[in-house]
């Protein structure tokens, strides 16, 4: 019978911090949010078309600095996953063993 070896290898992997729901839940509240206190501090000083001319520009504005901030995101996502896959592959170079029971590890337990 052959002898199980046991690795106490335990590897910390960045896409494992990538939360993109919440970055979904503060996005879209920090929209509804910002549109909402603009169109009530311009619709208690002025008439109704500077109010919706207001809403407009804060809409396109909230989207534009929404999409450039996801943009980062994605590829901050991008380079960190990179990274992982660029350790993995030192790691399969100098401890092919302890990588094999890692996967060993993953799969059975």
């Amino acid at each position: 019978m052959r002898k199980r070896m046991v690795y106490n290898h335990r590897e910390k992997h960045f896409t494992e911090r990538t939360g993109w729901l919440r970055a979904a839940v503060l996005g879209a509240n920090d929209g509804i949010i910002s549109i909402s206190s603009l169109m009530i501090g311009v619709a208690s000083a002025s008439d109704q078309n500077a109010t919706l001319l207001a809403g407009i520009a804060g809409l396109v504005a909230g989207a534009t600095s929404m999409a450039a901030g996801e943009y980062v995101s994605v590829s901050s996502q991008y380079d960190l996953e990179q990274a992982d896959i660029e350790r993995e592959k030192r790691e399969l170079n100098e401890t092919p063993e302890e990588e094999l029971q890692e996967l060993i590890d993953i799969y059975t337990k």
